[in-house]
């Protein structure tokens, strides 16, 4: 059992998370065998946080409750209140998951976070668009690693821009190997296309259990 945690912050933005924890809770979609994964919400505290959309989320647990391993993720959403101090214990902890190994999601203007500690300096990555992590990050320097794509998986680092959503939860996926390749193929082309064609290539993918 791995856990994936997702730290809650208020202004998160919903849609940036909302493709990828609904299928890691759901597993509808998982392979015969699929690795068991439990996702957790982590907060600074264990006060409510309001969402951007208005949801209320309390967090299942502390920063310093997380287990750093291999086999556990963290996942850092985008919201409009990622420069609030409070937040650098968590980027600590990103760092503590990518020495290790394990792998960090970012989105949006979580890769700001990432940037203003130096953990996108030597390695590919992607933000809001060319020129957003300088005006957000006076210190960045991985302009050379950063590539103009919706979302780039770099190993253990994977990084998205706000309109990467769907792209972020299909490379996390994949890391995750819960899904079959044809069927993670197919539910990306479904929901990024909507041609029917896709969905009834879904549903034969998947397993019989």
């Amino acid at each position: 059992m791995s856990t994936i945690y997702l730290y809650v912050l208020d202004g998160l933005a919903d849609w940036e998370w909302g493709y990828l924890i609904a299928e890691l809770n759901s597993e509808r979609f998982f392979k015969n065998n699929a690795p068991q994964v439990s996702i957790k919400m982590v907060g600074s505290s264990k006060e409510p946080v309001k969402t951007m959309g208005g949801l209320t989320i309390v967090p299942d647990c502390l920063i310093d409750d997380m287990v750093v391993n291999e086999t556990n993720s963290l996942l850092l959403p985008g919201a409009d209140t990622w420069n609030d101090s409070e937040h650098a214990a968590i980027i600590e902890k990103a760092a503590e998951f990518l020495d290790l190994g394990a792998m960090v999601g970012a989105i949006c203007g979580a890769t700001s976070a990432l940037s203003n500690f130096g953990l996108l300096d030597a390695r590919p990555h992607t933000s809001n668009g060319p020129g957003f992590l300088e005006m957000v990050s006076p210190g960045y320097k991985g302009q050379p690693f950063y590539v103009v794509q919706p979302a780039v998986a770099d190993n253990n680092l994977i990084t998205a821009s706000s309109t990467g959503g769907l792209l972020w939860a299909k490379q996390i996926i994949e890391y995750l190997d819960v899904f079959q390749e044809d069927t993670l193929e197919a539910w990306y082309n479904y929901f990024s296309t909507g041609e029917a064609d896709y969905f009834y290539r879904l549903m034969e993918s998947l397993p019989t259990r």
